[in-house]
């Protein structure tokens, strides 16, 4: 029963979100742009962290970035960020159940992604700061993004899958879920996962991305292998959420009724 209810808020979701882009098409942009923004916020406290640790040789290097990049997840649910990998789900389940239309599906894809994407460029600001511009002070963080740039294609999709699946999960839980408590936990714990698991998500990658680009950086990182890493993350991640949540769900739904 908890579990229909999650899933009739996530139907709902999906339709105050067409509504929302029907009714201002800038102000869904903006809320967009907003959530890889506040995923640039969890990148830098995630990675400042994280370094800390791996300057004094610590294997809790990664566990500690993982554990305060939670912050991102916390910012979208609660301060209004509009993601794409959570679209990804919600925009499929709906279509599923005759809500939407695959038109509408493909256009709050490409409108969130595309918001997405210009949020990204907070490394602009973040250039600014001086915080990132060396490479000997951020080690960690520039070893990362270099690992994610040399991966293999087809390990990255598979990332993606998994990844997403939880991301999805981080914010499906939650829904069935009383109390501010319960509900920061799990999305806090769901990306814990994910992140320490060393699955790809492709709107925390550009903005990783476009941090490490925009600064001095090493000969290996490069558009080319922001490129390499985007594109199949970023099919993966529709699959993750698409098809491993949106459809799966649906069938499921289906079963019991």
């Amino acid at each position: 029963m908890e579990q229909r209810h999650a899933l009739d808020q996530v139907e709902v979701l999906a339709l105050k979100k067409k509504a929302a882009w029907d009714s201002g098409k800038f102000q869904y942009l903006l809320r967009s742009i907003l959530a890889s923004m506040f995923i640039g916020f969890g990148i830098v406290v995630a990675f400042k962290t994280g370094n800390l640790f791996d300057e004094g040789a610590s294997p809790f290097a990664y566990t500690a970035a993982a554990v305060t990049f939670g912050a991102a997840i916390v910012l979208i649910g609660y301060a209004g960020g509009d993601l794409f990998t959570g679209n990804t789900f919600y925009f499929t389940f709906a279509t599923l159940r005759g809500s939407t239309t695959w038109g509408d599906v493909l256009k709050m894809w490409s409108a969130s992604y595309a918001g997405n994407f210009i949020g990204a460029l907070f490394a602009a600001l973040l250039w600014g700061t001086g915080l990132f511009r060396e490479p000997n002070s951020n080690v960690f963080f520039y070893d990362v993004v270099t690992h994610k740039m040399d991966a293999p294609t087809l390990q990255l999709f598979f990332r993606a899958i998994l990844c997403n699946w939880l991301v999805c999960m981080a914010f499906f839980i939650p829904m069935s879920l009383q109390g501010d408590g319960p509900k920061l936990f799990a999305m806090i714990l769901f990306v814990y996962c994910f992140f320490i698991s060393g699955f790809e998500h492709s709107i925390a990658n550009m903005t990783s991305f476009a941090i490490a680009l925009i600064m001095e950086h090493r000969p290996g990182i490069s558009v080319y292998g922001a490129l390499h890493n985007l594109i199949p993350v970023t099919i993966g991640n529709i699959i993750g959420g698409s098809v491993f949540m949106g459809l799966v769900y649906f069938y499921l739904e289906k079963v019991k009724t």
